[in-house]
Order: structure tokens, then C-alpha cells, then sequence
């Protein structure tokens, strides 16, 4: 689920910015607020919509200032994480039109660009105003996906880097506009690109029953080996170029998914307090896990995964000092850190925290103060309006953590959906005229270039430890956290899993 943040706006006396995953997404008045709430309890009822903060006569003190800012976000949460009402159009549209008049971009029709696996650009005509799932559509249609397939892929906000590589922001949400949130940032490295969104291998052959969706798979399956998201030795390597050779889209598939690593998502290195603190750490996140290579501090490497089913609950936290950082830093500068800790069951009986610390990074003297001393969090960006993370240039990297947050609900909600016996198979709603958008020339999916030679560091590595214990427990009932974290900040995992001593 995402995580709404909201900040008193440093443009606009008593507006408050919504933030999204640690990015400005819109600009709102209490007023607007409390007529979402109004119309949210006409539609749903005063006893299904949570309590909204109530009006003052008078003028707010400091102290009822950030009061108000914390019950409007608690708020705002607790609309969003309810089924009924954070999935329903009124929400989704406010949020949407909020968006965009804060971004100030008038409809009008554009050219988008949407980045395919294998470099590809699929240039789609939409209007600004179009929501996510219009966009999804409309580049479906131009590739000639399958109404049925499309819901096995969504669009993702990713950030370009110079060798050609990804660093994954966020999946683009149903409440956004995908031409607004891209232009927005005002960076040519933030893309919106096209990729499978589901965990499961096994869903693999529904896709590649059709050509396009083969084709898709098989680009983004090139891509990952290419950039060593994928391992492979010299042996795997010949011969999944063999397969390229007599393009054998379906068996060079099939060979990688016995591969190591397939269909992961790989982040950028963080530090773990796991299984000591200020280890270095490689993520990747797939196959219901996230694997880790840590490197220790005398330089031993070890690798472990922590299975989705033993992760009893998992948070995001942000730290940013609101000094000018800490002595030897640069002048005018303050450090941010977001982390990313999960409740894990390492063995009978014990449950432990493990940590994810994305890179702390350097940040400008606007980026604290602001008027926010004392509130324990930071003005946000005065250029993009992120959170977090932002630099000259705009610096993503600590946005992993909420990255990973999202992967594991992901996670857990592809296999509560397979627990109830459903399916992410979905037919694609037609527009309001009834009738899918196609243009009159289809653009396929052109193949990639061969693979190149295998980097020497994509060999597999020795293993010096096994993989980590996990066993799961019944009857646990609250966490163990250091931390005094409100219940609001977790996330419940409803696909822990738990066995009885009888099971061990």
C-alpha cells in the first residue's frame, strides 16, 4: 500500500501538501478535504468512513497546526487503506484532479512516450487528464496486447541511469495521471516504462499464449540478463544465445526462468543491520523473497532470503536531523536516511527486526527548516516537491525503501489472491464510447540484440553461509519493535504464515 504523507504547503498559507510515496503528488486546502469526507460519507455512510477532523472557529496555534496535520494524514491513511473507499472513483478522482491543478497542466491532447524492456519507445496519444489504467490501454492497444492480458502488466515510474540501467521508483497507481507525474519531476531521466507486474513464474504461460505478450516477456527476460539482474554462467550463456540465434522466444523462457534470479527486481546498494549492523547489502526481490548479499565487514560475503511468509509486519521510517547535518558534512547541507524493517520469524519462538537502510545522501539547507522546526520531519523540495531523496539532481536512491514496502505488498497480495482461488487475469474495461483506442498502423515488439559476453561478476558466487532459517509460529501477537511506532505506520502481512510445534 502506498504511504500518504501530508506537509503544510511553504506556497500556500493553511494548503497542505500530499505526498505519495514520498513524492509531491497534490496541493489541498482543508475545505477540498472536507468535502471529499462529506461526499465519501453520502456514498458510504457515516459509519464507514473514518472520523474527519473537525472545524475551528478560531485561529490555530502552532500546536493545532501540526495536531490538524497529523489527524489529516492518519486521515487520509485510513480512506486509502480501506477497501471500499480508498478503491472507489470519488476518492481516486479527487486525488486525480487535485493533481492535476496543482501541477497547473490544462487537458489537452499529447504524445507520451512509454519505454518497452528492449529500449523500444511506444509513442501513445493520450490526453493529459487520462488516469493510469486509460494510459495502460492505450499502449496496450497499440501493441495489440489482449484485453486479458493487460492486467498482467502495469506501468512503473523508473529513473534512467547513464548506463542504460533502472532504478525502480514506484508502480504508477490508479489515483495518478501518468503524464502529469513524469513531466512534473522536470527531469529527463524519469520515464514511465511498460513491465510485467506480477511475482508468480507460474503466469509466465498465460502471457506467452499470445505473440505480443510473448514478445514482451522475452524483451524484458533479455534486458534482466543483460543487466545482471539475471545470473548466468558462460555454459547458460551459450546457450540462451543459441536459442536468441534460431529466435526460440519460448524455450529461451523457459531456460531463464530456471536461472537464478528471474523475474527479481535488483536495487541499488543499501545497509543492513542484518546479520550485524553497517553491513553492505544487495537486495533483489521475487519469487515471494528478498535475497540478500551482504558483504560483512571483513569483507566475507553472505547470502540469505527471507521468505514474505515469515514476515510478520514491515514499516517505512524516515530520519532527516534538522540541523545543518552532522560536524564534517558540507556546509548548508542536512543528511536524510529512509528505512525500510520487517518483523521476521528466524526460528521457533523468536521473532527478530531486520533493517534496510537506503543511502544517506546529502541534501540542500532548504530541505530543513522551513517553519517545520521541532516537528520531526522536513520541508519538501522547493523544484519537484519530493519528500525525500531529492538533490541536484533529483537523487531517487533512498526511495528504495519504499520501493521494497511496495514489492512486499505485492507479494502478499498475489498470494492472498491465489489462497482464495482467484486469478489476476482481467478483462480490460472499454472506454466510455465503447470502443478501445487502436491506431491504424499496430507497432510490434521488435526483439533485442543479441546478448553480449557475460560480465565476470555475474558468475555465481560461493556461498559462504546457508540460506537463512525460516520457520513460522501461531499466536503472535504484537510486536516486539525497539521503536514506539503507532500501529498506523505498519504493515499487516495477512500471508504470515504459522505452524504448531507438531509441524517442526
Amino acid at each position: 500500500m502506498e504511504i500518504l504523507t501530508i506537509y503544510p504547503s511553504a506556497e500556500s498559507s493553511g494548503a497542505y501538501n500530499i505526498h505519495v510515496n514520498g513524492v509531491l503528488h497534490c496541493r489541498v486546502r482543508y475545505s477540498q478535504l472536507l468535502g471529499l469526507h462529506e461526499q465519501l460519507r453520502k456514498e458510504y455512510g457515516a459509519n464507514v468512513v473514518p472520523a474527519f477532523p473537525p472545524k475551528k472557529i478560531f485561529t490555530l496555534t502552532p500546536a493545532e497546526v501540526e495536531q490538524r496535520r497529523e489527524q489529516l494524514e492518519k486521515y487520509m491513511q485510513a480512506v486509502r487503506q480501506d477497501p471500499t473507499l480508498g478503491g472507489s472513483e470519488t476518492f481516486n478522482s479527487f486525488l486525480r484532479k487535485a493533481q492535476q491543478e496543482t501541477q497547473q497542466i490544462p487537458t489537452e491532447e499529447v504524445v507520451l512516450e512509454v519505454l518497452l524492456s528492449n529500449g523500444q519507445r511506444v509513442k501513445v496519444t493520450i490526453l493529459t487528464s487520462d488516469q493510469t489504467e486509460d494510459v495502460l490501454e492505450a499502449v496496450a492497444s497499440k501493441l495489440d496486447l489482449p484485453d486479458d492480458l493487460v492486467g498482467y502488466f502495469s506501468l512503473f515510474l523508473v529513473r534512467q541511469t547513464k548506463d542504460g540501467a533502472f532504478s525502480f521508483v514506484r508502480k504508477l497507481q490508479e489515483f495518478e495521471l501518468p503524464y502529469v507525474s513524469v513531466t512534473s519531476l522536470h527531469n529527463p531521466e524519469f520515464q514511465i516504462i511498460l513491465r510485467k507486474s506480477y511475482w508468480d513464474s507460474a503466469y509466465d504461460d498465460d502471457v506467452m499464449e499470445h505473440r505480443v505478450g510473448l514478445n514482451l516477456l522475452y524483451a524484458q527476460t533479455v534486458s534482466d540478463i543483460e543487466h545482471g539482474w539475471i545470473l548466468v554462467n558462460k555454459e547458460q550463456h551459450r546457450q540462451l544465445k543459441s536459442l536468441q540465434e534460431k529466435v526460440s522466444k519460448k524455450e529461451f523462457i523457459r531456460l531463464a526462468q530456471t536461472l537464478k534470479y528471474y523475474g527479481y527486481l535488483k536495487f541499488d546498494p543499501c545497509v543492513t543491520d542484518f546479520p550485524e549492523k553497517g553491513c553492505h547489502v544487495v537486495v533483489s526481490a521475487g519469487n515471494n523473497e528478498l535475497n540478500f548479499q551482504v558483504r560483512l565487514p571483513n569483507e566475507q560475503i553472505k547470502e540469505g532470503s527471507f521468505k514474505v511468509t515469515r514476515m510478520r509486519c514491515w514499516r517505512v521510517t524516515s530520519s532527516v536531523p534538522m540541523s545543518n547535518g552532522p560536524s564534517g558534512s558540507s556546509p548548508g547541507k542536512s543528511e536524510v536516511k529512509l528505512e525500510l524493517a520487517f518483523e521476521y520469524l528466524m526460528s521457533k519462538d523468536r521473532l527478530q527486526w531486520v533493517t534496510i537502510t537506503s543511502p544517506q545522501v546529502e541534501l540542500p539547507l532548504w530541505w530543513s527548516g522551513g517553519g517545520c522546526e521541532g516537528k520531526g520531519w522536513a520541508a519538501p523540495c522547493v523544484r519537484c516537491g519530493m519528500a525525500v531523496g531529492c538533490l541536484e539532481p533529483h537523487d531517487t536512491s533512498p526511495l528504495q525503501a519504499i520501493m521494497l514496502s511496495i514489492c512486499l505488498q505485492s507479494m502478499v497480495d498475489e498470494l492472498m489472491v491465489k489462497k482464495s482461488g482467484g486469478s489476476i487475469r482481467k478483462m480490460f474495461r472499454r472506454r466510455v464510447n465503447g470502443a478501445l483506442r487502436r491506431s491504424d498502423s499496430q507497432q510490434a515488439v521488435k526483439s533485442p540484440p543479441l546478448l553480449d559476453s557475460p560480465d565476470a561478476s555475474w558468475e555465481p558466487m560461493a556461498k559462504l553461509s546457508s540460506k537463512l532459517t525460516s520457520v513460522s509460529l501461531r499466536g503472535i501477537s504484537h510486536s516486539s519493535s525497539a521503536n514506539d511506532v503507532g500501529a498506523n505506520d505498519f504493515h499487516g502481512n495477512y500471508a504470515f504464515e504459522g505452524i504448531g510445534d507438531e509441524d517442526l
